[in-house]
């Protein structure tokens, strides 16, 4: 997996992000909802009119990796007043980290999450946060793996379904 690059989404790209999102949400989650409550997500949270406001919000940045000119995960970050809770102009936020299941294990993940932690550092916040649903052992693991630490929980709404979301945070300075 040597020649994967990590690339800037904009406008330009926006129906494979759409693409990439609704798949990769859609291997990671499937399993653990009802079909309904995926379908309202994937119609909600991946419609082109919202994927554009994301795009164009300048407190936000998606982030492509790309084997061989196809998309084979994506990162989305989120800083200042478009963090989706703690809204602390010195933290980022990883929103998004998702790679296809075809690609899980083989660092593509981990290439991800090194470009949120050089932009977290060029933009030298004093942390980075996320949330992660408690059903998703792996992912809590990553972050674990990656120094992160539990500090509180929030609700997810997924379809018409609340779930418990992980808050896990690395501080960065002292």
């Amino acid at each position: 997996m040597t020649n994967i690059d990590i690339l800037k989404v904009t406008l330009e790209n926006i129906d494979q992000l759409q693409k990439i999102g609704r798949q990769t949400f859609f291997e990671t989650f499937a399993s653990g909802n009802t079909e309904e409550d995926m379908k309202k997500y994937l119609d909600e949270g991946f419609s082109v009119a919202k994927l554009t406001t994301e795009l164009m919000d300048s407190n936000a940045e998606f982030y492509f990796a790309r084997l061989d000119n196809n998309v084979i995960g994506y990162l989305k970050l989120n800083f200042g007043q478009s963090q989706t809770e703690l809204q602390d102009h010195k933290a980022l936020e990883i929103e998004r980290i998702y790679v296809l299941k075809d690609f899980h294990g083989k660092s593509v993940g981990q290439l991800l999450y090194d470009k949120a932690m050089q932009i977290a550092r060029q933009k030298c916040v004093d942390y980075v946060w996320l949330g992660v649903w408690e059903e998703n052992p792996r992912a809590i693991n990553f972050y674990k793996k990656n120094g992160f630490v539990e500090f509180d929980k929030h609700i997810f709404k997924l379809g018409n379904d609340e779930q418990t979301d992980i808050m896990m945070k690395l501080k960065l300075n002292d």
